[in-house]
């Protein structure tokens, strides 16, 4: 499922497996325990307003996430007719769409810096959880980012396109929805997806730490900060039905 360490004020939320080639994959209980594990961030956050926090999110073994877990969905349908399994089967894989947009939504109205230290593959809604965060770092000697959906034959939910939109430019969407080009860590850096890459999984984990404390070091505002996380976003909001608020606090 997933874990959460404090140090200091930077929280780590880690996808956790008693299995090495556990791949995350993103049911609908491994998506309310993260959403559950950053509603008590947030809680935490909002009882401190005098203090700055950071967010890293990272996972154990070889992956990041590789997606929604379709095997889940197949699994849910095993029990209906053969007429109404295949139904079941994209009614399963539609509810985990609808499960996982609430968590960008968590993502994007956090109020605190957040940091994705992607120690493996990353692949469709792992990807999409990747880039739901404000930095992406990523190590270049293992794993890929790649959107399958254009090689399985899906279309993309709405809110992915709109989170790629105003998140990537149009030769990476290009290149990643259209191609499903499988990009690893210097060709996501090339394209502007991932911000920096690392020789090994420990060395993004230490360089996305180093961050975080240097961005808490800053003292800022999470409400604040969350709002014009929000207003660079604009299109995402409205898709995710997510408000803005007026927020008027200047700094003397």
């Amino acid at each position: 499922m997933c874990s959460v360490e404090k140090r200091g004020n930077i929280f780590i939320l880690t996808l956790t497996s008693k299995e090495e080639n556990d791949d995350h994959r993103l049911n609908p209980s491994l998506i309310s325990s993260i959403r559950c594990a950053i509603a008590d961030i947030k809680s935490q956050s909002v009882s401190s307003p005098e203090s700055s926090f950071a967010l890293i999110t990272t996972a154990t073994g070889k992956f990041f996430s590789n997606g929604f877990d379709l095997r889940w969905a197949k699994f849910q349908s095993t029990g209906d007719s053969d007429s109404n399994s295949k139904s079941s089967y994209l009614n399963n894989i539609h509810h985990m769409v609808d499960c996982f947009k609430p968590l960008v939504s968590d993502l994007l109205s956090l109020p605190m810096p957040t940091i994705a230290a992607i120690n493996g593959h990353a692949a469709a809604a792992g990807f999409a959880l990747a880039l739901s965060h404000d930095y992406v770092f990523m190590r270049k000697d293992r794993g890929v980012l790649y959107m399958s959906e254009v090689d399985m034959g899906l279309p993309f939910p709405e809110y992915f396109n709109v989170l790629f939109k105003e998140k990537l430019s149009w030769k990476a969407r290009r290149e990643i929805m259209m191609r499903g080009r499988k990009l690893r860590g210097e060709q996501g850096l090339e394209l502007g997806v991932v911000d920096q890459v690392f020789g090994t999984a420990d060395l993004v984990f230490e360089a996305a730490f180093n961050l975080g404390q240097e961005l808490v070091n800053k003292k800022w505002n999470g409400n604040i900060y969350a709002e014009i996380r929000k207003g660079l976003c604009p299109h995402l909001c409205q898709e995710l039905d997510l408000t803005r608020n007026t927020i008027m606090l200047p700094r003397i």
